[in-house]
């Protein structure tokens, strides 16, 4: 497993592609001290699928940065991510809006002239 790349409070989790059950206690075990210690966003690009488990998992993760006075977000989460956590309400709670011009910021989409 991969270590987690850390800037500032944005952890880019890099050690799967998703975040099912079985794959929750190892999301939580990981990022459960970053969380109690610090403001943390969690930079979820490379996660593809999500389910009830990876849910209740930044849930949790939420709810210790919360009981700590931290705060926690997620940045990036791809389509069928966004999608589910939209399903749940979950995108007004956690989804974090990068600044423009950051370098987390996504690019803006162009329409072509047709």
């Amino acid at each position: 497993m991969k270590i987690p790349r850390f800037d500032s409070a944005i952890i880019v989790v890099s050690h799967t592609t998703e975040l099912v059950r079985g794959q929750e206690h190892d999301l939580l075990e990981q990022f459960m001290p970053v969380v109690r210690r610090q403001s943390t966003t969690l930079d979820l690009a490379p996660i593809e699928r999500i389910d009830a488990a990876g849910l209740s998992a930044l849930i949790t993760l939420y709810c210790e940065a919360c009981k700590a006075g931290h705060s926690f977000k997620v940045l990036h989460p791809g389509r069928h991510v966004r999608e589910i956590l939209a399903l749940v309400g979950l995108d007004r709670i956690l989804v974090s809006q990068p600044e423009a011009g950051s370098a987390f910021a996504e690019p803006e989409l162009q329409e072509s002239a047709a």
